[in-house]
């Protein structure tokens, strides 16, 4: 049986990720920054799911000795990035951490691991487009795309630390591949570039009071009253499950070799999120915001363009309507815990 080794194993494409892996009867090995957080995980996903702790993913040699502990695994997903904004050291906390654990994962399969033979990396569609460029309705990005950030640029703010972090750390990836020496790596590689990541946690136990970047945007919105005003939050939209299913086509097909998933299901704008929401859940209709209701596909076309057909001709299936992408996090956030509202 392949054993499957997962960085950054608590985080919510991570969980997903190793739901379906165990799901298809795969054992995994997943780092964790705690024992707290591994205890979690084992509690929701059974004994084909083991832990090691790695507190801190951009410390020298950070995987070596989880990988040396695991002969046995043969593939690696490489899930672990910061994804926040609240910081005041943007370089620090967004743009090293991921660069550097790209490079600590990447070595440690080279020095300590060379049964691996396939390696998913989770990036971003941010290596794909700067932010200004991501709001130029006159451009078209696909999987051939590069964010053209500078890392002076990048160090800024956390927004630009964020798009950078992802740019760099995919660059490193593709020019680790191409400069090894006599070019004789074991394993081949896929990237998956998600944009922004909706959709219910893996486990109800997951719901909680501050939800992961993404998705606190929908849990922001129901906790609003009729009359608040609301962010305008726009971008990509992409359902995690579907992201799931494409880590896992990154390793076992032998077409995604070399290939970046650009993973995308269209464009969203929170009043789309609002018309959703006040159509199609009825305890929720009246209580939170209308906002302009069918304004939202005219807003985004301020947006750039994108096509991703390539990667959905690849991997073959219908991403996730981002209507029932939406309706099934909300949901799961009211089954958990229901939204008070006076």
């Amino acid at each position: 049986m392949t054993s499957i080794f997962v960085t950054g194993a608590s985080g919510f494409i991570a969980q997903h990720i190793i739901k379906l892996l165990v799901s298809k009867g795969y054992k995994v090995v997943g780092t964790v920054r705690s024992s707290s957080k591994g205890a979690d995980l084992v509690s929701n996903l059974g004994s084909n799911f083991t832990y090691e702790i790695v507190p801190d993913i951009s410390s020298p040699n950070a995987f070596d000795e989880a990988l040396k502990t695991h002969p046995e695994v043969t593939v690696v997903l490489h899930t672990a990035s910061p994804f926040f904004f609240d910081t005041t050291d943007p370089e620090k906390d967004l743009i090293i951490p991921a660069i550097r654990g790209t490079e600590n994962i990447m070595n440690a399969i080279v020095e300590y691991a060379p049964q691996v033979t396939r390696m998913v990396v989770t990036l971003s569609d941010a290596a794909i487009y700067s932010l200004v460029d991501e709001c130029n309705p006159e451009l078209l990005f696909n999987e051939q795309s590069w964010n053209n950030i500078t890392y002076e640029e990048a160090v800024k703010d956390p927004v630009a630390a964020y798009y950078g972090a992802k740019l760099f750390a995919e660059k490193h990836v593709w020019k680790f591949l191409k400069e090894y020496p006599g070019n004789k790596l074991n394993f081949a590689v896929t990237s998956v570039n998600p944009v922004y990541v909706f959709g219910p946690q893996a486990f109800d136990l997951e719901v909680k009071p501050t939800l992961n970047t993404s998705n606190q945007v929908i849990k922001t919105l129901i906790e609003l009253g009729p009359n608040d005003a609301f962010e305008l939050n726009m971008g990509g939209a992409v359902d995690v499950r579907d992201v799931a299913l494409a880590h896992i086509a990154g390793f076992e097909r032998e077409d995604t070799i070399g290939r970046r998933l650009f993973m995308t299901s269209g464009q969203f704008l929170s009043q789309m999120m609002l018309d959703i929401i006040n159509e199609n859940i009825p305890s929720l209709q009246g209580k939170i915001p209308r906002g302009t209701p069918g304004s939202g596909p005219q807003d985004i076309r301020s947006l750039a363009k994108t096509d991703n057909s390539a990667t959905r001709n690849l991997l073959g299936w219908e991403f996730t309507p981002f209507k029932k992408t939406v309706i099934d996090t909300v949901n799961q956030i009211l089954h958990v815990k229901p939204v008070p509202k006076i």
